[in-house]
């Protein structure tokens, strides 16, 4: 039977966008709810406290206005600091975003690779577990960066970005002892993964750039296995916590993604 119930992608900006091409890759017929924060807009730069209050509370009232059938916490910073509470206080599967450092270890030949997030993201103990689990044997250096936030947020706006911010945040962890041996960057913040190929050209050398994009949208169609979808989705949906000044800037990005409606929570 057909089920219009919606997947919904949360981000504090723009930077779900990225998960959310590998969710539509893989699930086409399934209708789209993208939820950006702009109002609590940066995470990266917040308290913990902060972002573990905020997230479990918005979601709540996201899963109560939109009734999805799953929810994609599509942000690093909010999976490693808020998942645990999000997941207890909804009747709703919820899929996080979480540094892709096992897919890093698996593919890094030097044995040291590089997390390139938030500053939240990068101090958590979440990273330190995964670390241990999955690239024990390697040296996993770590920087976080707001600036690069805002270039992709930008960029995906049409603006221009100087192409030294870039290196500016490839120069985080090669200039970090055992950085000119690192071959594999784990972009640990779904921003990050827009602006991928101005990463790449700013490097110094080849590097190889690790997401978890294809992961999670793996989990998604996991947890959706045997449910029904509409036979003609409706467009996707963006929806943003507060009134934006630049959106029809943001406009054509959405739309090239699926995402024709535009609202306000």
């Amino acid at each position: 039977m057909a089920d219009d119930r919606p997947i919904l992608l949360f981000d504090s900006g723009v930077g779900g966008l990225s998960v959310l091409a590998a969710v539509t890759a893989r699930l086409p017929a399934a209708p789209i709810v993208y939820v950006a924060d702009n109002q609590g807009f940066p995470y990266g730069t917040k308290a913990e406290a902060e972002i573990a209050a905020r997230v479990p509370a918005l979601l709540g009232r996201l899963a109560e206005r939109y009734r999805p059938r799953l929810i994609v916490i599509a942000c690093n910073t909010a999976s490693t600091i808020a998942l645990g509470p999000v997941r207890a206080a909804l009747d709703v599967a919820v899929v996080g975003t979480v540094p892709a450092i096992k897919p890093a270890a698996e593919r890094s030949t030097t044995r040291t690779i590089g997390v390139l997030g938030t500053e939240a993201t990068v101090r958590q103990p979440y990273v330190d577990d995964l670390a241990a689990r999955f690239a024990a044997d390697c040296r996993v250096l770590r920087h976080g960066s707001a600036a690069l936030v805002w270039a992709a947020e930008r960029a995906l706006r049409g603006e221009a970005t100087p192409d030294g911010l870039y290196r500016d945040a490839l120069d985080g962890l090669l200039d970090q002892p055992g950085g000119e041996r690192m071959d594999t960057v784990v972009l640990a913040c779904t921003h990050f993964p827009l602006v991928a190929d101005r990463l790449a050209a700013a490097s110094p050398r080849p590097l190889r750039f690790v997401d978890g994009a294809d992961g999670i949208a793996a989990r998604a169609a996991h947890l959706t296995a045997g449910q029904g979808w509409p036979d003609r989705p409706a467009p996707g949906r963006a929806v943003f916590t507060t009134a934006s000044t630049d959106m029809d800037a943001l406009r054509p990005a959405l739309a090239a993604r699926g995402l024709i409606g535009v609202e306000w929570l």
